[in-house]
């Protein structure tokens, strides 16, 4: 498998892109630019109807109002078409469907958006399971990118994405290694960081 090697990078605008969704059952276009002023959480995964891929979608959708409710949406994507992602809506969890979602679930049949986030496994002809928090003026803060054989943690994108709100509306402070919200930060200064040495 080969990836470009123009890959996207934290930091960058996050290309924006206009697609089918699945938006509580109905088919709707999603535009990313819709999101500004918002924090998006944009995750990838490889089919509908696979194994490892429902874990994920539920566990995000079950945890939609804690993201919710630190002004952030959710926005599932795979190269599978609407009717697709419809189906798999529609079948119950217990056989391997997905149930009811609280976000989108985004069409990219044509594998545009995935290139665009270069994530499309060429030869499979399929996405990684690529994960980009987005902040509300469209800059990607985060990015992984898993093989297809795990799943991703939403504690963890969840606790990264309030880091990441935190040091925005902080600008004068750091996250250390596992931060929570409510534990000590940090000054990046030399000297002012050792306050926080001293104290842990």
């Amino acid at each position: 498998m080969t990836l470009a090697t123009d890959s996207l990078r934290v930091g960058q605008t996050a290309p924006d892109f206009s697609a089918e969704a699945v938006v509580d059952q109905e088919f709707k276009t999603v535009k990313l630019s819709d999101y500004r002023g918002k924090y998006v959480v944009l995750f990838f995964y490889p089919l509908d109807f696979t194994f490892v891929c429902p874990t994920e979608i539920t566990a995000f959708s079950d945890r939609h109002a804690d993201f919710k409710a630190i002004n952030t949406e959710i926005l599932g994507v795979s190269v599978d078409s609407v009717f697709s992602h419809l189906a798999w809506i529609q079948s119950d969890r217990k056989t391997g469907g997905v149930g009811d979602l609280n976000y989108p679930l985004v069409a990219d049949i044509k594998k545009e958006i995935s290139a665009a986030y270069n994530v499309l496994d060429p030869d499979a002809g399929i996405a990684l399971r690529g994960l980009f928090i987005i902040d509300k003026d469209g800059i990607i803060q985060h990015a992984t990118i898993n093989n297809l054989s795990f799943g991703r943690s939403v504690d963890e994108t969840l606790r990264v994405l309030q880091a990441i709100q935190h040091v925005q509306s902080h600008p004068d402070e750091v996250c250390p290694a596992g931060w929570q919200p409510g534990d000590k930060t940090m000054t990046p200064d030399p000297v002012k960081s050792k306050e926080f040495f001293a104290a842990v």
